[in-house]
């Protein structure tokens, strides 16, 4: 599929590929290396099919020990992915692959990654505003206003304008603005645009900053169509969600992240920093938490796991979140933390081993890899930790709600506890499921107690406790079954399905594309083919609509971007208008913002052959 020469200084070739459900390395140095091992990473547990025997592993992470191998003679190994998982792409391929040679790591070639932008069809010029959203209406007056820019004297104009000036676009000038108080709804917004001037009517900072960005965005353009225009928002929910667990992205990353959320009208930013990878916030409480999570690779508490690298991380101050808050909130954005319990807990359980039963006998397994995952809240050390955890993060985060996780708890997990079986025994549960609820519960109880709101994933409406409740907000990403199970039980509840807005997965199923299938492959189309509510019904308990982005497949910032792009479009445009949006409507849209109208990450790529 694809083949690599090592730097010169290496002096070795290296090559892998995918054959079928198997992968095939050749190594071929030019001097003997006496017993090298193999290391790597991938996106799920490995197993040798010949030519060497796994040494190590913990969830991804592998590392094989080799025979001898001689001067300038080819050697293969063919390894597969276990429990039935089948690489869909190059990005299945083993990353940051090195020979550990008498203790020496000797970096390999590392495969061209990241995604290669799937050129979009030439379906001709879009016919109305090039906008995305599109507004809830648009009424033309004949004629255009022509200016160098508007003058920016409200607080929320000025962040428009601070952004235009980040990318490098107009907007401010010499037109005055009048703005206008309107009896609207939260983020709504009128625009009347004549010869004469602009005059924006809103209720409030955000449909003013909204208006802002709509006239920056037809200011890219050329002069302003005369007319009316009336925006409001679908649903007051309009999220993105970004892992920085499995993959740490500077600040500067995270910033213009937000600036493109806003360019697209979404105000939810989910901040995943806590995973079995690692615990990125530097927390005062445990400080060891971060201090040994945050790096990982060789000669780190845990080894590169999904990079492969042998070292890589960071970690994100308590300023450094301050000051990330700060950005989104001029642009209208919320921020929500995630911490991430019961399970995904690998990081914390290796830095608080106490956190688990001494005498628990259970063998469950994560679909990562991880076994011994999952917290024991059978035992009163784990809820200090998770209380401590809970609040000092939710304290840093003004928007007052806490995601505490309570996603993918492997099969069986706490039936192997002695402490936890006791437990289960006084409170009445019956399944891992009920043990869930109950913890999840008990937890969100205590935040609540603190003054956040608690949210979770789907997976904590399970236990015969009824799940986690105390008002929480849910998140369905496996589909949209459970979110709808959800809402009929009384909960609020925001859209993630998989299938259609999860964006780590490939566009398509090219062996050369890069990214997830386990789900879908998710094209721009897919990303507009679903009704958010498809029982009318449930509409007051359907909050929203939220893209994501999980970060098993990145090994370096940039490659984000043409993952993201074009489809993070089709999630705005669910989350935000009322009317459906064609497929042939949105990659037109799509081109005009491709062609510089938009965000310039757009073209953004790493690592291109």
């Amino acid at each position: 599929m694809t083949s690599f020469q090592s730097s010169d200084w290496i002096d070795m070739q290296y090559e892998s590929r995918l054959i079928g459900k198997e992968i095939l390395c050749t190594f071929t140095p030019d001097r003997a290396l006496a017993a090298p091992v193999f290391c790597f990473s991938g996106m799920a547990p490995f197993e040798v099919v010949s030519g060497g025997t796994v040494t190590k592993e913990l969830g991804s992470y592998t590392e094989i020990q080799l025979p001898d191998l001689a001067a300038d003679t080819p050697y293969e190994l063919t390894i597969r992915y276990a429990k039935g998982f089948h690489p869909a792409n190059r990005a299945w391929l083993p990353l940051g692959p090195f020979l550990r040679v008498a203790g020496e790591a000797i970096p390999l070639p590392k495969p061209p990654s990241g995604c290669r932008p799937q050129p979009l069809p030439d379906l001709g010029p879009f016919p109305g505003l090039p906008l995305v959203p599109q507004p809830q209406s648009w009424v033309p007056s004949g004629g255009t206003l022509s200016l160098d820019g508007i003058r920016c004297t409200h607080p929320a104009l000025e962040a428009v304008a601070a952004l235009a000036e980040r990318k490098d676009w107009h907007f401010q000038g010499d037109i005055e603005t009048d703005i206008a108080l309107a009896d609207f709804a939260e983020d709504a917004y009128e625009i009347e645009i004549t010869q004469q001037g602009i005059t924006i009517r809103a209720a409030d900072y955000g449909g003013v900053f909204y208006a802002g960005i709509t006239l920056l965005t037809l200011l890219q353009q050329g002069p302003l169509p005369c007319g009316t225009l009336k925006d409001a928002p679908r649903f007051g929910w309009r999220g993105q969600h970004l892992d920085t667990a499995r993959h740490y992205y500077a600040p500067e990353t995270l910033c213009e992240l937000l600036d493109l959320m806003a360019l697209l009208k979404m105000n939810r930013f989910h901040w995943h920093f806590a995973d079995d990878e690692a615990f990125r916030l530097e927390i005062d409480s445990f400080p060891e938490l971060w201090q040994k999570t945050a790096f990982c690779g060789e000669g780190h508490l845990l080894p590169g796991l999904f990079s492969g690298a042998l070292t890589s991380g960071g970690s994100y101050s308590k300023d450094t979140a301050r000051a990330i808050i700060a950005h989104a909130k001029a642009l209208n954005i919320e921020v929500m933390p995630e911490i991430e319990v019961p399970a995904h807990a690998i990081a914390l359980t290796h830095v608080f081993p106490d956190l688990r039963d001494p005498d628990d006998t259970g063998t469950e397994t994560s679909v990562q890899g991880y076994r011994g995952n999952v917290m024991n809240p059978a035992l009163e050390s784990t809820w200090e930790v998770l209380e401590t955890i809970m609040a000092e993060v939710g304290a840093l985060f003004p928007f007052g709600h806490v995601h505490l996780g309570c996603d993918e708890l492997p099969e069986g997990t706490w039936m192997g506890s002695p402490l936890a079986r006791d437990l289960m025994a006084r409170e009445g549960l019956e399944t891992t499921d009920d043990l869930l609820g109950w913890t999840i519960a008990r937890l969100a109880a205590k935040t609540t107690a603190h003054g956040f709101r608690p949210c979770a994933w789907e997976e904590a409406a399970k236990g015969n406790n009824g799940g986690i409740g105390n008002g929480a907000l849910l998140f369905s990403w496996t589909g949209q079954g459970p979110g709808l199970a959800a809402a009929r039980a009384g909960y609020d509840v925001v859209m993630s399905p998989a299938q259609h807005v999860y964006l780590d997965m490939a566009h398509t199923d090219d062996p050369d594309d890069w990214g997830a299938n386990w789900a879908a492959y998710v094209s721009l189309a897919d990303t507009i083919a679903w009704e958010p509510v498809p029982e009318p019904e449930l509409a007051a308990r359907i909050k929203g609509v939220q893209g994501t982005f999980w970060s098993e497949f990145t090994t370096e910032d940039a490659q984000i971007w043409p993952m993201l792009m074009p489809r993070m479009l089709g999630v705005s445009a669910k989350a935000w208008q009322t009317a459906d949006i064609t497929t042939e409507a949105l990659t037109q849209l799509a081109h005009v913002y491709q062609s510089g109208l938009g965000p310039q990450v757009w073209s953004q790529q790493a690592d291109q052959p």
